[in-house]
């Protein structure tokens, strides 16, 4: 992947659009609906705008599609001049095709998708191209694909902020031991973490100033799965771990709750990734080391811009948001993208995903935080 300078972008404060489900946004991953409107597939029917098509993947193990991605969209699309019809595939390839042949039947004149499988996103892909509907690949590049656009996060980044995060907790422990619970083998985005925290890991590994232990992809991301197989690499391992290399929140607190039972919450450093409020919890708690912060308005913001161009059939203007460029190395071809700019959590500046209104304190202080969230200033 190659990273240029992003875009700077619409200066739009996040704390008004957070704002419409901002309450619980976190606190809700195993549950949601499918569509954002009153029906599946009926779009806002007080918006005349062109439509636009926007498949999610799944909520059950991460909270940033419903509690952000979703909202921000809609919000983001209507604002400037779109009518949205959300959905949200809950992890079903099926139910995923299904939302895009509807859509693309009701005449969406854009299609924006984060698909829960690689091969599902680009199978739709062909078809909204054989029907002249351009794609937008959303936080996710389908490899092999024929998106016509790419908004994302720089994701081999996000995992040099994760690599460099447990090199930094285990700096004091020469011949740490680790172990890697990644994410799912169908999504890109898992790879190209995995390639940033090699980045920074390898050369420690092959030095022996830490040891892999062992590493697993996590079928789907699933939490439940990322938990029981961290399970079995400890146990073989006689119980014994110094640090976890956890790729999203979500597996970092299926893996800590095993900590937690073998007396290890706390004293083994766990990274994570989104920034969510149990993420942050855990943070807060001394339970989960560091998280990795990044702002989904711009991601939502950025996609609304590039749709509202190719509405008007403007590639000018949608390439002058596009100045990134990715890889697609199934697809043998370059894709025009957004790449934006992840930033490293840990307990020193939870503060500021709360100040940036994606967290309220109220969810992630009180209890066994209050008196953390008082030191650094949390309110």
């Amino acid at each position: 992947m190659k990273r240029r300078k992003t875009l700077a972008l619409l200066a739009v404060g996040v704390g008004a659009t957070v704002a419409l489900t901002a309450c619980g946004a976190n606190s809700s991953s195993n549950s949601g609906s499918g569509g954002t409107s009153a029906s599946a597939g009926a779009g806002n029917a007080s918006n005349n705008g062109p439509k636009v098509g926007v498949i999610l993947p799944e909520t059950a193990t991460s909270a940033r599609w419903a509690g952000f991605d979703q909202p921000m969209l809609q919000d983001a699309l209507t604002k400037a001049g779109m009518n949205p019809i959300i959905e949200n595939a809950q992890g079903d390839d099926q139910k995923f095709s299904q939302y895009a042949d509807s859509m693309l039947s009701q005449g969406v004149k854009v299609l924006i998708i984060a698909a829960p499988d690689g091969d599902v996103g680009a199978t739709v892909e062909r078809k909204a191209k054989q029907q002249g509907v351009p794609v937008i690949d959303y936080d996710r590049l389908n490899l092999g694909g024929s998106a016509d656009y790419y908004v994302s996060f720089d994701n081999v980044h996000v995992g040099e902020l994760q690599g460099g995060a447990l090199k930094d907790a285990l700096a004091a422990k020469p011949g740490a031991q680790v172990i890697e619970i990644e994410g799912s083998p169908t999504d890109n985005n898992a790879t190209l973490f995995y390639n940033g925290q090699m980045n920074i890991l390898n050369p420690l590994y092959q030095s022996g100033a830490i040891k892999r232990v062992a590493t697993q992809r996590i079928d789907k991301w699933d939490n439940a799965l990322g938990g029981t197989t961290f399970e079995q690499f400890l146990s073989a391992n006689g119980g014994k771990v110094d640090g976890v290399l956890a790729a999203n929140d979500g597996l970092a607190g299926a893996i800590i709750t095993v900590l937690q039972k073998n007396g290890l919450a706390g004293k083994v450093p766990v990274t994570g990734q989104d920034a969510s409020a149990a993420g942050l919890k855990a943070i807060l708690q001394g339970v989960q080391y560091s998280t990795v912060f990044k702002p989904i308005l711009q991601e939502a913001q950025s996609t609304a811009q590039l749709a509202a161009a190719l509405i008007k059939g403007d590639t000018a203007a949608a390439d002058s948001v596009a100045k990134d460029s990715s890889t697609d190395p199934t697809g043998n071809r370059t894709v025009k993208s957004v790449l934006l700019t992840p930033q490293p959590i840990t307990k020193d500046n939870v503060k500021i995903v709360v100040d940036q209104g994606y967290v309220k304190a109220s969810e992630i202080c009180g209890g066994d935080t209050a008196a953390t969230c008082a030191q650094l200033g949390i309110k």
